[in-house]
């Protein structure tokens, strides 16, 4: 079994509802917090799995069930301070801190 870390989350959700986007973060067992900015939906969440990219894969099936067009661009910290940015399922940048 892969060593599971802890990751924070910000994204930006774009075609999805906040209801949609709760079910999918509670998904993974995310504690966290969902708000409106214009047309899109701001996430500040903790979550726990093996990689980013994992869990960012899990979160973008789950909202892309309700809603086919979703889009999201994610910002995952793990616990060493690595940052890597994604734009639905496409890793665009690793930050080392």
């Amino acid at each position: 079994m892969a060593t599971q870390m802890n990751f924070k989350l910000k994204a930006q959700v774009n075609r999805s509802s906040a209801r949609t986007l709760r079910h999918a973060l509670n998904q993974p067992a995310a504690k966290g917090s969902v708000s409106k900015a214009g047309d899109e939906l701001l996430v500040e969440a903790e979550m726990e799995g093996a990689s980013a990219r994992e869990l960012n894969r899990r979160l973008l099936a789950a909202l892309r069930k309700a809603e086919k067009r979703t889009t999201l661009r994610a910002e995952w910290t793990a616990d060493g301070d690595t940052t890597e940015r994604f734009f639905d399922y496409v890793l665009k940048k690793t930050i080392n801190s």
